[in-house]
């Protein structure tokens, strides 16, 4: 278990061979660690459980960055050197049904704040979000109008219109989203059942998130 600082390892970035994206790469002593999850500066308690959780439960490599703005998570790959092996590449996590689950439940939530809340409240939760997804560099969300579309006109359920979420995007927002929860409902029943929002994913799919989910620290809030 390591707990570093951002003098004491290289961070660079890689082309994915599959995909039209870049993949963080931090180095430390040799070796490579891919980003996991990112928290703000004020989630120091959060980063470390979650942190915690990854190396003491799930018995992963993981290193804990502490920048003045920010705290990271990033867990160990191997990479050779031209970028990710190709081995790698066919056990990496499907993260599609990752982005389907996590965008329906934003939608939700969205929803939901516009029935009980009100169109004012609505429109502050758009803004909120906005800035939780471009601070994050969340990709197809870099125009101001990009999150109007994501929480209303795209639809979840047609694959070729999720974004390509990686799953420390999925993470990220699933955090982000019940943090904002908390505070426009004032309590966090709208992140429990789980199961019954995603009614509409089709059931491998939802399987597939709900057991990831429940390996997950987050399955501690959305449950």
């Amino acid at each position: 278990m390591l707990i570093l600082k951002r003098q004491d390892v290289e961070i660079s970035s890689i082309q994915h061979p599959k995909r039209e994206q870049k993949i963080p790469i931090l180095k430390y002593q040799d070796q490579s660690f891919r980003l996991i999850s990112v928290f703000a500066q004020d989630q120091a308690e959060e980063a470390k459980n979650f942190w915690r959780e990854l190396t003491d439960n799930q018995g992963k490599f993981c290193i804990l960055l502490e920048e003045p703005n920010r705290h990271s998570v990033w867990g160990r790959i191997r990479l050779d050197q031209i970028g990710i092996k190709e081995a790698d590449l066919e056990s990496d996590l499907n993260t599609t049904p990752l982005a389907q689950a996590g965008l329906l439940l934003l939608q939700t939530v969205y929803i939901d704040v516009e029935d009980l809340l009100g169109n004012r409240q609505a429109k502050q939760f758009q803004k909120d979000m906005g800035q939780v997804l471009n601070e994050w560099k969340f990709p197809q969300v870099e125009k101001p109008e990009a999150i109007g579309r994501l929480l209303v006109q795209v639809d979840p359920l047609d694959l070729a219109q999720i974004p390509p979420w990686e799953e420390h995007h999925v993470i990220t927002l699933l955090q982000e989203l019940y943090r904002l929860g908390k505070d426009y409902f004032g309590n966090a029943t709208f992140a429990e059942e789980v199961e019954d929002i995603l009614q509409d994913q089709p059931a491998q799919e939802r399987k597939q998130f709900l057991s990831w989910l429940r390996q997950s620290p987050l399955g501690k809030q959305w449950r």
